[in-house]
Parts: C-alpha cells; structure tokens; sequence
C-alpha cells in the first residue's frame, strides 16, 4: 500500500549478485534471519504489557520469542558469507518470505496461549492483522489479555508502512538492497522521490506516521479513552487497520468526539504521506493542488453526501447522525481502515454499492490504505476520457497529465492492467468462495474486503459479525487474497510464474 513504485527507474543499476544461479539464497535467508529478530524484539514488548497489567500469557511471547530467534539463528548462519549485493528476484522471494513467516510465527502465541483455537483461525487472524485488513474471527474480543490485544494492534502498525520498510528505517542494514527491498514491497504506480536515500526517506516518512499516531492518542485521551486503548486505537488508525479493543468497535463508546477524530485520522491516513513531509518542509501548495488528493477528498465527500441524505429521508436519522454515521463508514471503507460505528447492512441497499466502490478504490499512493488506489483512478478516467476525444479529433496528440506532468504511456498502460487483473482476481476469489458455500453478496464484499485491507464486508460477515463462521477453505482463500493485495498482486503472484525461475 506505501508508496507505489516510484522507485521503479531506480531498478536499472543492479545486477544479479550470482552468475550461476537466478537467486541469492544465503542472502535471502541472511537478510529473513534479521527481519525474524525484529519480529522476536515485538513479542518482548507485549510480554512487557502483559507483565505491566500482571496476566500471565507474558510466557506465551517469550515462548514465540525464543523460536524467533532459533529460526533467524539458524537463517544467519545460512547466510553467512553472501555477496552483498541483491536483484529484483531477491527483493521479491524475500519481501513475500518475510510477509508468510511473520505471520507464521506471529500466530503462536494467539495459538499456545488459546486465544484463538486452531491454525486456521490464528492464522487468519495474524494474517488480517499484518496486511492491514481488519477481518477478525474473535466473537469476544474482550477476553483476550492486554498484550495479545496490543500484539493485534502492533501488527497493523508495523504492517501499515511495510515490515521490510520498518526494518530499513531502524537498522542501517541494507545499502543498495534497501532500495530492492522496498521496491518489490512497493510495487505500482511511480511517485516523487522524497530523499535520494531510502533509509532516509524511510525515518522521515516514519516520522510523520509517528506523529499521527500520538496526536491521535493525545485527542482520543481527551475523548475519555484510556491510555491503552487510545495507543490501540491510534495504531490502528493511522494503519487504517480497523483492529479494535473492543467487540462492538468504536461504537462501544457511544461518543461523537471520538468517532469524529478517528474518522479525521482515517481520512488523513489515506492520503499520501509524501505530501505532509512537503508540508513539513513549506510546500504547501503540492499539498492542495494534488491531483490524486483532489479525487479523493471529492470521492469521500460525495459518497458522504449521497449516504446522508439517504439515511436522512429513508431512515429517518437526524442530520448530525446521518452525516457522522455516513462519514465514518464512507472513511472507514475507502481508506480501508474497517472501523464501525453502525451496521450499515439496516441501511438502503444502493448505499452498499457505493461502500463496494469505496472499498476498490482504496486510498492515495503513498498512504497506509489498500485498494486499487486513487492515483490510478484518476488515470484510467483520463484516458477513457481521451478516447472520447480522439474519436472527435482522431489526429490529436491527447497525452495524460496528473499535477501537471505528462504521464508515460507505460504507466498508463500499467494502471489499466492493474485495474482490470484485480478485477478478474477479485471474481476468481468470489467463484471459488461460493464454490465453498459462502453466499453470492457475503462472498463479494469479502473478497474485496479481503484485497482493498477493509475488514467488514456484507451480510452474514458484515460490521456486526465476526468472519469465524466462514469454511475454513474459504479463510485460507481470503488470507491470500490479503497477502496479494497488501502487495499490490504482482509481487507474490509473481513468484508462481515459471519465468520467474528459470529466466534472466
């Protein structure tokens, strides 16, 4: 979901790191053994929250510690002694690696503890956690100990902006790799280059996630949240996750204030991170003349419009609550967040279109929300809108232009494929699911829930409900469907296409 691809035409420079072979394993595996040690040095931090409010599932995290660290030992070791040089194919195998094994490894402790029965269910639940996506299968969400309630919202964040993206702005591990991590965990559209160095860039751009994040705590506090379950809260906003502390979600706190602020904080996580740190640095007119974050603060305020209005006249809601209901739902579903503060499945059917629209098109390049993204949006209308014009004027030169730069034929080209693969992905899921049993409309909406990051779907498995009454084949269905979505389809998909292995 963070910044699509714009480090595309940095690619070029580098060349495979082994003559004889397409793949770089020690370094595959060197570089997987140090992200499993960051992921050992998260479970301490919640055993210390369990420890802090005295629950005994602390055990539980240094138990997936310690296999942590076994495993990223035994991986280091394999890599000891690589060349210090990474491709493409490299970037792939390991951001796709690294994604699979944390959620492998962080499921244990939900599973050791009991938390959550079975692999498939942990599974899921991990899975949903890291790509962002919010679906859960808890029915009693409050009975989970503090820390495995602060382990599911930390892997929203850390999967906000992007495990490996994480490790490069904490560990001034990779030099030219870094650019091959984040490229491959960053596929899509191209986007401004914000700092020549990417670990740089990446301390920046963490740095603005940061601040949103404790502003956000800071005004929830002020709302009446509790220090916890504001720094969850907040975690998972600015992930635009939607995991929350509590079963009902945001509306167990039956408060405006707080709906309004995490409805404002969601917004502001769906627009690119980029344009605050040009903010940052005084360039304040990129910011209001962005052409991607015009589309979607019109987009948000349209569909907010239309659902009020609608909730209005059709179920008689007052003013106020008809637009805080339908703000909060139309933010949460466009930036692919998942909160909830009213069962929108009570609410006009056509309404369920637009939230359906929401959840495809997502947020900005460059935010933590999933979908197709609203970049490509705005050039795919273009350019439809430059075949109507090529019909009146068939000798024109008609070219494509996003904040007034011409856009390249190939990007064009390449936000059109995007855009029609995650449709014919999304019906593939959809076939398969009611191929399972899950029903015609429950079987779409999660399927697009499930690769926009949203979490809520319709029906049986909309806000109201938990997804635990899914097949367990449709989980494992829906959990790579999250994978493939958090990474933009190609970057995963890609590893199952046999060219990938056998060509240069």
């Amino acid at each position: 979901m963070f910044m699509e691809g714009y480090l595309s035409k940095a690619q070029a420079p580098f060349q495979q790191s082994n003559t004889n072979s397409l793949i770089n394993k020690k370094m595959i595996g060197r570089v997987l053994g140090i992200l499993l040690f960051i992921e050992a040095g998260l479970f301490i931090i919640c055993a210390g929250v369990n420890l802090l409010y005295k629950e005994n599932d602390y055990i539980y995290f240094l138990y997936t510690c310690g296999v942590n660290v076994l495993f990223g030992s035994a991986l280091l070791l394999y890599g000891r002694g690589a060349e210090n040089k990474m491709s493409r194919r490299d970037g792939y195998c390991i951001v796709t690696l690294s994604w699979v094994l944390f959620t492998l490894f962080g499921m244990l402790p939900f599973l050791w503890s009991g938390s959550i029965d079975g692999v498939t269910n942990a599974f899921f639940e991990t899975m949903s956690g890291f790509t962002t996506t919010g679906a859960s299968i808890l029915d009693n969400i409050e009975s989970l100990s503090h820390g495995m309630l602060f382990w599911r919202s930390l892997t929203q964040w850390i999967g906000g902006l992007g495990i490996v993206f994480f490790t490069i702005a904490i560990l001034p591990i990779f030099t030219s790799g870094g650019v091959q991590l984040f490229s491959a965990e960053s596929t899509g559209v191209t986007h401004d280059r914000t700092h020549p160095k990417i670990s740089v860039m990446a301390k920046w751009l963490w740095i603005v996630y940061l601040i949103l994040t404790i502003s956000e705590t800071i005004l929830l506090m002020v709302g009446g949240m509790n220090l916890f379950d504001a720094v969850c809260h907040s975690f998972t906003t600015t992930a635009t996750g939607g995991y929350s502390t509590k079963q009902a979600s945001v509306a167990y706190w039956n408060s405006p204030y707080i709906e309004y602020v995490i409805a404002i904080f969601m917004i502001l996580s769906g627009m690119n991170f980029s344009l605050f740190l040009m903010c940052l640095r005084g360039k304040f007119d990129r910011f209001f003349k962005d052409n991607e974050l015009r589309w979607f603060l019109g987009s948000v305020g349209l569909f907010t419009g239309i659902i009020t209005l609608a909730l209005v006249f059709k179920n008689h809601y007052g003013w106020e609550i008809a637009f805080r209901k339908s703000l909060f739902q139309v933010a949460t579903t466009h930036t692919s967040c998942g909160f909830v503060t009213d069962d929108f499945n009570f609410w006009p059917p056509f309404t369920w279109l637009i939230l359906l629209i929401a959840m495809i098109s997502g947020g900005c390049t460059g935010s933590t929300s999933g979908g197709v993204k609203n970049m490509r949006l705005v050039i795919v209308f273009r350019a439809i809108r430059n075949e109507f014009r090529r019909l009146l004027h068939p000798n024109a030169i008609l070219p494509i232009r996003v904040n007034q730069q011409t856009v390249s034929s190939s990007i064009v080209s390449s936000a059109i494929l995007f855009f029609g693969f995650y449709l014919i992905i999304a019906f593939i899921g959809w076939t398969l699911l009611l191929f399972f049993g899950v029903g015609f409309s429950e079987g779409l909406a999660t399927v697009l829930s499930s690769m926009g990051g949203v979490g809520p779907g319709i029906g049986a498995f909309g806000p109201a409900y938990s997804w635990n009454l899914l097949p367990d084949e449709a989980k494992w269905i829906l959990s790579f469907l999250m994978l493939i979505g958090r990474l933009e389809l190609f970057s995963v998909l890609l590893l199952f296409y046999p060219g990938f292995w056998r060509s240069r």
